[in-house]
């Protein structure tokens, strides 16, 4: 089975060209500005969370575990989860972001892979996860549903796929996207 990244996931319901330059044509891409400045954010974000109050995630206790590594081999999937609360009742994976907006679709996919693995490795059903965002200090809810967990099951098998016969996938749509893509030198069908 081809071990994929939560990552991956992610970037795939954002853009499959992402994926496929990844896994069946690796090169090297350029590094933007946001991906930079995460890196420097992380650190600043760990201090700060430390400190926070476990009710801008409305919940009244828990424990927190930064930067946990999971892996199921069950779903061949891996990831680091930015933050892992974990309460009598539940577990909540937390993914942060340095964005103004809110977050988007490939955000919720990301939750949901962590998701994935949570439930693989702790038998607890996953059925909240947030979203931070750090220049809005925004705690952000997702309902993880069964629905979406399969749908996001149904995307491995497809990433796999796409990857084992290596066939790039149509172009996205909005090309809005592509303007700090790190790949985008390599869309010659796009620009």
């Amino acid at each position: 089975m081809i071990q994929i990244r939560v990552s991956d996931i992610k970037q795939f319901v954002y853009c499959q060209r992402v994926v496929f330059y990844n896994y069946v044509m690796p090169v090297d891409k350029k590094t933007t500005f946001k991906m930079e400045y995460g890196k420097i954010a992380e650190d600043k974000i760990d201090r700060l969370e430390n400190r926070r109050k476990l009710k801008e995630y409305g919940l009244s206790s828990g424990t927190r575990e930064f930067h946990k590594q999971l892996y199921s081999e069950k779903y061949g999937l891996s990831g680091k989860v930015d933050l892992l609360i974990k309460t009598d009742a539940a577990y909540y994976p937390v993914d942060f972001k340095y964005t103004t907006s809110q977050p988007h679709k490939n955000h919720l996919y990301q939750l949901l892979g962590y998701a994935i693995i949570l439930e693989d490795i702790y038998d607890y059903v996953i059925r909240k996860g947030f979203v931070y965002l750090i220049p809005e200090e925004d705690a952000v809810v997702f309902d993880l549903s069964d629905d979406l967990k399969d749908e996001t099951k149904n995307l491995l098998s497809e990433i796999r796929k796409m990857i084992h016969y290596q066939q790039i996938p149509p172009p996205v749509k909005s090309q809005a996207k592509c303007l700090d893509c790190e790949y985008r030198n390599f869309c010659g069908d796009v620009f």
